[in-house]
């Protein structure tokens, strides 16, 4: 139920919400230990408030995103104050009671969450970060892609880029054959040098036992993270390999969470050593509440892809690890959008000088891929 009270205060309210959905080709077929793909969908999404526009996105399937959007969210915000944002969030989350929230449902509300996060900070002409409060300068930030489908020459061809720009981690994917897996490590590791911090990524490929056999594998390579060992969802697994792989190898997840039930329920099972957070799928929002139970549990937090999208959030959180320049997003966020930042001592900086979050999209460049 909508508190009456809060729908016309005398501040700048939401007065219009646009969609528009696109779809963007990959550089090339892809996949990783569970998934193939060729295709990124992203939604959209913009909020007018007083004389300014606020923009959110999410990498999702984009049209029944942004049916959801005009259809179940856009009613419960027109006309509500746009600084009121904990009020909206919640309203937005009943509103998708009977629909659905986790999933397409919350990924929905994240781009419009996002949305209203921007709007707020370009009403107040500051940066989003300054609106949060900074904790550091920079983000640091890791490479990462390292598809399966990669071959030996083109997995080469990307670490030596992300080497060549300064970064000082590398991520790449691995499946469940061990013997394939360690080649591909083996490769990375030479290309790398021992200076780079080398992690891998299973996407829950593998069953807990042969997880840490490949782990101790792995470790004579001085890998120090494996992401998604086994399903995000199976806690106890994540915290059984948490318990005996190589100490200095963390075990990260997270990256499909929702809200702060979800990051709760996984920060107490003791199933993470880093928790990893994605605001495409949870929203600013979600990302701050999540951030809070981090540094509760005294565990740290990594941003999970869309490296242009969480830069003003990984500037002001602390307890961050580091952030994902994901091979994907940040080739997609080059072809749509303008953020400012910029990509130097193995970080992403910020352009103070913009407001809101920064990001505007490039709307003839993008009309292309539009759905």
């Amino acid at each position: 139920m909508i508190d009456e009270t809060l729908t016309n205060p005398d501040f700048p309210c939401v007065s219009r919400l646009d969609v528009a959905c696109y779809r963007i080709p990959t550089d090339g077929p892809e996949a990783d230990g569970t998934l193939r793909w060729s295709e990124t969908e992203l939604v959209v999404v913009h909020v007018e408030a007083g004389d300014r526009v606020g923009m959110g996105y999410s990498y999702t399937a984009a049209e029944p995103a942004a049916n959801l959007i005009l259809d179940k969210l856009a009613p419960v915000l027109v006309g509500r104050c746009v600084f009121d944002i904990p009020v909206l969030w919640q309203d937005m989350n009943r509103a998708l009671r009977n629909v659905g929230r986790p999933g397409l449902g919350l990924m929905a509300i994240a781009a419009v969450d996002q949305a209203l996060w921007d709007v707020k900070a370009r009403l107040l002409d500051l940066p989003l970060s300054a609106l949060w409060g900074r904790a550091r300068s920079s983000v640091p930030i890791y490479g990462s892609g390292g598809f399966v489908t990669y071959s030996p020459q083109r997995l080469q061809r990307q670490l030596e880029g992300w080497v060549e720009q300064g970064l000082k981690a590398v991520k790449i994917k691995i499946g469940d054959d061990p013997r394939q897996a360690e080649q591909r490590v083996h490769l990375a590791r030479e290309v790398v040098g021992p200076d780079v911090q080398l992690m891998v990524d299973a996407n829950g490929a593998c069953q807990a036992r042969d997880a840490l056999a490949l782990a101790e594998c792995l470790g004579d390579y001085g890998v120090c993270w494996f992401e998604e060992p086994v399903c995000s969802d199976d806690l106890e697994g994540l915290r059984w390999l948490r318990d005996r792989v190589p100490d200095d190898m963390a075990i990260a997840a997270g990256e499909y969470g929702w809200d702060s039930v979800y990051f709760r329920r996984m920060l107490q099972a003791g199933a993470v050593d880093v928790l990893q957070v994605d605001a495409t799928r949870c929203g600013y929002t979600g990302f701050l509440h999540a951030a809070e139970l981090c540094s509760a549990f005294h565990v740290p937090i990594s941003a999970h892809c869309a490296p242009a999208l969480h830069t003003p959030l990984c500037v002001a959180v602390s307890g961050l690890r580091h952030a994902e320049y994901f091979h994907d997003h940040a080739r997609v966020e080059s072809v749509l959008f303008d953020s400012g930042d910029s990509l130097h001592e193995g970080a992403l900086w910020p352009d103070l000088e913009r407001i809101g979050h920064g990001i505007e999209l490039r709307s003839a460049d993008a009309e292309p891929y539009r759905i």
